[in-house]
């Protein structure tokens, strides 16, 4: 039996399996799952096994890591594949229409949390090297596999893991597919990725909340002060009025403008998929380079005061709010972190107290647009899918593949097989079994194409 025509005979088997792997609640961000997080690496280093590699969980700081391989001298080139095991916290849970880590399927879609971000996207190469495996054929690579389970909680320990395992983790070229399609319709390989800063910032007025009626007018509002603060962030224009934040940003090329030139826009389908009434960005861009070419700063939540039923009269004693900015290159998270606490720093007023915790982030990454290794997984792509893919860019985050060049040296394919309306990260995160299966079809084609590039 050959590769394919395992795939073809298995298709049942494979969801059952991925449906497995995503009733673990395996929540890296939330230590009451600490336990489902670990259960969860060991489900999976199992699985590996069983199909063929050589598969452990191994130690970090935090959550362990999956490492396996596949290892033969006969072959020349090796794939080091990237994916996460752990999941977004699924909160809030009221709006889930179906229990989040009970995975179900309606109108072609997988319903769980991780199903596309990124459980099912990893799975598929999963499957492509299995069907090698199975049909009784050996890989004509060497593969690797490092599967992390912090991904989506700051992702903090897998750089130091990376350093300490620079060795063991030895390839010719990084295979990652935790990204979106350009649509439903038309894959895409993705060349770049921003980069993200993470700030948190608490004010601090009375020691306690008190009667608005008996002190509101003589003592600061902490969400008053943090409210003007958040305002004085941007302009009506949506540019960023930190000072030195766009210092090191590039202007956007003229092949790149050209790439996403060439995507088609209907801002009507827009408008219905986002759910806005309208849309608001930075003046002067194109909503493309907006959301992946230029860097963004935005307040991901607020805390404090009453929040229960009804009303309460109060001056609440804090107030916080967590910021994220979205960076392009040449910005550094630290550079940029430092810049937004002094800007905090200078527009809070001396009559509170002002709190501000900078944490971990991640540089921004572009990938060769020409090469042999971009071709292998174009061709790739299009056995899979049916379709030539177009050169897009993704607005968010994976920290890791920053590292992986610094540390390693190598550039990483960016091969994402969902939607961008999945919902990764809301409720009711869904992958379509169409590209769950396509993306099977397309790993498997991978493999046989990264063999034939002269490394």
């Amino acid at each position: 039996m050959d590769p394919k025509t395992y795939l073809d005979n298995h298709r049942q088997q494979r969801i059952d399996e991925l449906f497995e792997f995503l009733r673990f609640p395996s929540v890296s961000a939330r230590s009451e799952h600490k336990e489902d997080v670990r259960k969860c690496a060991e489900w999976l280093n199992k699985h590996l096994n069983k199909i063929g590699l050589d598969s452990q969980v191994m130690p970090t700081a935090g959550h362990p890591v999956v490492y396996a391989s596949r290892l033969n001298p006969k072959n020349k080139t090796t794939i080091l594949y990237y994916g996460h095991y752990d999941v977004q916290p699924v909160e809030p849970l009221d709006l889930w229409k179906s229990p989040p880590f009970e995975p179900v399927v309606k109108d072609g879609y997988i319903y769980a949390r991780g199903a596309t971000d990124d459980k099912g996207q990893l799975f598929t190469h999963v499957k492509g090297l299995e069907a090698f495996l199975a049909s009784g054929q050996d890989l004509p690579v060497n593969v690797k596999l490092l599967i992390e389970g912090e991904e989506e909680s700051g992702g903090e320990n897998i750089v130091e893991f990376v350093n300490q395992n620079a060795d063991r983790l030895k390839a010719d070229i990084i295979v990652v597919s935790d990204s979106s399609m350009f649509d439903k319709n038309q894959p895409a390989v993705t060349f770049g990725l921003r980069g993200v800063a993470f700030v948190e910032v608490k004010i601090i007025g009375p020691d306690r909340d008190l009667h608005s009626g008996g002190f509101g007018g003589s003592v600061p509002n902490p969400i008053n002060v943090l409210s003007r603060i958040i305002a004085s962030m941007h302009d009506d224009d949506g540019r960023i009025l930190i000072d030195g934040f766009y210092d090191d940003v590039k202007p956007i090329s003229d092949w790149e403008k050209k790439q996403l030139d060439k995507l088609p826009f209907d801002k009507d389908k827009y408008l219905a998929k986002v759910g806005c009434k309208g849309l608001h960005g930075e003046k002067g861009y194109t909503v493309f380079e907006q959301i992946w070419s230029r860097p963004t700063l935005d307040v991901n939540g607020i805390t404090g005061g009453y929040q229960g039923e009804g009303g309460k009269t109060i001056i609440p004693s804090w107030a916080s709010a967590k910021i994220t900015m979205r960076l392009v290159p040449d910005q550094e998270p630290e550079d940029i972190s430092r810049k937004i606490e002094a800007h905090i720093l200078a527009h809070c007023p001396d009559y509170v107290e002002c709190e501000i915790v900078k944490h971990g982030g991640a540089g921004s990454v572009s990938v060769p647009t020409e090469g042999p290794w971009l071709e292998a997984a174009a061709r790739a792509i299009e056995t899979g899918f049916g379709i030539k893919p177009v050169f897009m860019k993704e607005g968010g985050s994976i920290p890791v593949v920053a590292a992986f060049k610094s540390i390693l040296g190598l550039d990483t394919l960016l091969l994402g097989w969902g939607q961008n309306d999945d919902n990764a990260h809301s409720p009711n995160e869904k992958f379509s079994l169409q590209d769950f299966d396509r993306g099977c079809y397309a790993s498997l084609a991978l493999v046989e194409e990264l063999s034939k590039v002269e490394v």
